[in-house]
């Protein structure tokens, strides 16, 4: 229930920040035409954030000819967790990483991309599935994705108050309103990613390290992703996205600043202090 009640504040934050500056910029017509988008927006993420997210991360499914031992690693572990086993897919990045991603326990997609295939080991790229699993069972992908769909909606305010300023009710667009919503918009789209991802990652690890009855794959899985993804930049993923991956895919700039994940080297301790 408590992943429920987060969502449901998600969604009323989200309505509510297109009212607010609906308004600011374009009175009450802004407010109307706001309300008509939040409603959308609102409606779209619970639907289509899956569908969403893989085409941001230009997923395919991944065949099982091409990887029986995940497919099979994938059933197995389902079963342990009491969730029907989702869809595999596999994104182009060559950066190694993961997302879960959809509404729940069979309504959920997991997919890692080809970086994670290549650069990892069989027991490595299990462990990092274990976790996206956890996701799954723990019923976070339904929070991470709205997530995703609301970092998105807020961005498009920052175009919305650019590009379209509507007239307001008697004295024109507000110079101020605009100013706001360009420069504090990425800095809330950050922070409710932050607010999110955080404490979600490491239920996720120690969840996965309990299907797989050993916290080591996946303690080695982090430490290898925290030097592969500052060394390799991702070619798909993007800021709306980036809490959804198993490590921070992004570097530089506000993702250095902001990060939406905790610090890889706390998660490998505390996985390692499973282990003892």
């Amino acid at each position: 229930m408590g992943n429920y009640l987060k969502t449901a504040i998600l969604l009323t934050a989200l309505g509510a920040l297109f009212l607010f500056v609906g308004h600011l910029i374009g009175g009450q017509s802004g407010l109307l035409i706001a309300l008509v988008l939040s409603l959308g927006l609102t409606g779209f993420s619970y639907w289509q954030s899956e569908r969403l997210a893989l085409s941001m991360a230009r997923a395919r499914p991944l065949d099982r000819s091409a990887a029986p031992w995940l497919h099979s690693a994938n059933e197995e572990l389902s079963a342990r967790a009491g969730i029907p086993a989702p869809p595999l897919y596999v994104s182009p990045d060559p950066q190694p990483n993961a997302f879960a991603c959809g509404r729940g326990p069979g309504a959920s997609s997991v997919c890692v991309t080809q970086g994670l295939l290549e650069a990892m080991s069989q027991r490595e790229v299990i462990g990092v599935l274990a976790h996206e699993l956890a996701h799954i069972k723990n019923r976070d992908v339904l929070t991470m994705s709205i997530v995703a769909a609301v970092s998105q909606a807020v961005m498009f305010l920052q175009y919305f108050a650019y590009f379209i300023p509507l007239s307001r009710d008697d004295d024109g667009p507000n110079p101020l309103a605009l100013l706001v919503a360009l420069i504090l918009a990425p800095f809330a789209a950050i922070l409710i990613q932050m607010a999110v991802s955080r404490t979600r990652e490491y239920a996720a690890d120690a969840t996965g390290a309990r299907l797989m009855g050993d916290p080591l794959p996946l303690a080695d899985a982090l430490s290898t992703l925290g030097r592969a993804t500052r060394a390799t930049q991702s070619r798909t993923a993007q800021p709306a996205t980036a809490h959804m991956y198993i490590a921070q895919p992004l570097s530089g700039g506000m993702a250095s600043l902001f990060s939406t994940h905790p610090p890889i080297e706390e998660r490998i301790r505390r996985l390692r202090g499973l282990s003892e």
